[in-house]
């Protein structure tokens, strides 16, 4: 019933697979999931501007409508999210979700051929956290997709009907939908088009595979913690029938009821910098439900480790001075928040990347 994380630098211990908990006893949910009572979902939390989350359309952002532009600018500047419709990757979202179904399908045996090092961010398993920490209500499958030379193939499991090719063709869909946000984020940023693209220097892309077990108790753990992510932007492709993911608005928690074949997007840490806080990186989480499982792709747009992190020269004036510091590389920042016991919400990385007056 437990991963043993593979062997590397730390320290190894065995590491609970949700799955294989339910599998075993569907109504037990042990004491490591279990949050504490101050952390766990409240309904007071919960707002009700669910209709209002922003939509984007990729098709008239593509043929450079600026009415659209605007609505970006104003979903990245108000919200730091929005859902993606009309996209064109349509024919590769089944073929991703049937093939990552498929690998959670697989005997835990076969899974844990490809199981997480504990200091290593790919593979198969749960998030590294310190043995007393409470854990997510998830099994995940982390792998680098883009570019293809950075690939570590000994974490893909090839022995999975077409999963390679679902997960390149996806990757390769997000890689253009990606250019192609970056290029009108570039624009409302008053720069030239691929400005930001070439701030990343060498765009990776690396994909996160979740497995969240239906839970007997939904009301006493998370599927995946409140955080932020330490990337320019991140997609998610959310089950179609399942209002799972949260994100934060105004102080409150806004569900987010999935538009069937809409991606989400997520503004990150390296965008607010850039943007000198214009566009915030968005705090999200997702909780659990009793009826049925579900999974989930989240797709990390990743700058190179010597991509600098200081906001655009076009984003600073007499009204907006920097905020951010400047000099600081994506690997520095990463490395940090790595490093650092993380403290579930009470922290903001990003704070790191500010000028502290």
């Amino acid at each position: 019933m437990v991963v043993e994380e593979g062997s590397g630098n730390g320290s190894s211990f065995p590491v609970p697979s949700v799955q294989e908990v339910v599998r075993s006893d569907a109504n037990n949910v042990p004491e490591i999931y279990i949050k504490n009572p101050e952390e766990r979902p409240k309904d007071s939390e919960i707002s009700l501007l669910t209709d209002h989350v922003p939509v984007i359309d990729f098709s008239l952002l593509a043929q450079g409508d600026e009415d659209e532009r605007r609505k970006l600018d104003f979903a990245c500047q108000e919200w730091g999210f929005f859902q993606l419709i009309n996209h064109g990757a349509d024919e590769a979202l089944p073929k991703l979700r049937a093939t990552v179904a498929e690998f959670f399908d697989l005997p835990l045996s076969e899974k844990t051929k490809y199981a997480k090092p504990p200091d290593y961010s790919e593979g198969y398993g749960q998030d590294r956290k310190a043995e007393d920490k409470k854990r997510d209500w998830n099994d995940f499958l982390w792998l680098m997709v883009m570019p293809p030379q950075s690939r570590n193939m000994k974490y893909w499991p090839l022995s999975v009907p077409g999963f390679k090719e679902a997960v390149e063709e996806y990757a390769t869909e997000m890689q253009r939908v990606t250019y192609e946000i970056l290029g009108n984020l570039s624009l409302l940023m008053g720069v030239e088009r691929d400005v930001l693209k070439q701030l990343h220097g060498e765009v990776k892309q690396g994909t996160r595979m979740n497995y969240y077990p239906a839970c007997a108790r939904p009301d006493l753990v998370f599927a995946l913690s409140a955080h932020c992510d330490y990337t320019s932007i991140s997609f998610v492709l959310q089950d179609d029938d399942i209002t799972a993911l949260q994100i934060k608005h105004k102080g409150m928690w806004v569900p987010v009821k999935p538009i069937p074949n809409a991606i989400s997007v997520l503004v990150g840490d390296v965008m607010e910098s850039w943007s000198n806080g214009k566009y915030k990186s968005l705090e999200h989480r997702a909780v659990a439900n009793m009826e049925k499982p579900r999974n989930s792709v989240i797709s990390f747009v990743i700058p190179s480790d010597e991509a600098e992190l200081n906001p655009l020269k076009t984003m600073v004036d007499d009204d907006h001075p920097p905020i951010y510091k400047n000099g600081v590389t994506y690997i520095e920042y990463l490395l940090y928040t790595q490093n650092k016991e993380t403290d579930e919400d009470k922290y903001v990385n990003i704070d790191y990347l500010k000028i502290q007056n």
